[in-house]
């Protein structure tokens, strides 16, 4: 009997709905942004991630169409594991990951001393990493 492969994006996810945060009255997320990390920009309000930002999740869908500004919704998973787009530093199995460039994540950096007041950036723990490419990451 042969070991069977596993498949750990069929883990059930943990789904939130926020609202998409603005600039200018335009949306910041769009139908192009689906699938990339976001984090969490203000009141129950979500946007793309910045550099050395917190990771909320994975944007899995937006409600409307991107004309529609100030009316969508967005769904992110926000628990199980989900499979992201890396960038430099990239991270290592067992890392956390903060927000990295162009709608990537990259591995959490040292801190010196103390985590700081709220708590350590970092978020999530790399389970798999394919190359320069994506990393397979339980949202813990």
């Amino acid at each position: 009997m042969s070991v069977r492969q596993q498949n750990l994006d069929t883990i059930a996810p943990v789904l939130a709905t926020f609202a998409v945060s603005q600039t200018a009255g335009v949306d910041d997320l769009k139908d192009a942004n689906i699938g990339e990390p976001v984090e969490l920009t203000g009141n129950n309000e979500t946007g793309p991630i910045s550099a050395g930002s917190q990771l909320l999740g994975k944007l899995i869908s937006l409600t409307l169409s991107d004309s529609d500004d100030g009316e969508r919704l967005a769904t992110i998973q926000v628990g199980g594991v989900c499979k992201l787009a890396i960038s430099a530093t990239n991270p290592t199995v067992g890392n956390g990951v903060v927000g990295g460039t162009s709608g990537t994540v990259k591995q959490a950096p040292a801190l010196a001393g103390n985590d700081p007041a709220g708590g350590n950036v970092a978020r999530g723990t790399v389970l798999e990493v394919n190359g320069t490419t994506d990393c397979l990451i339980l949202l813990n």
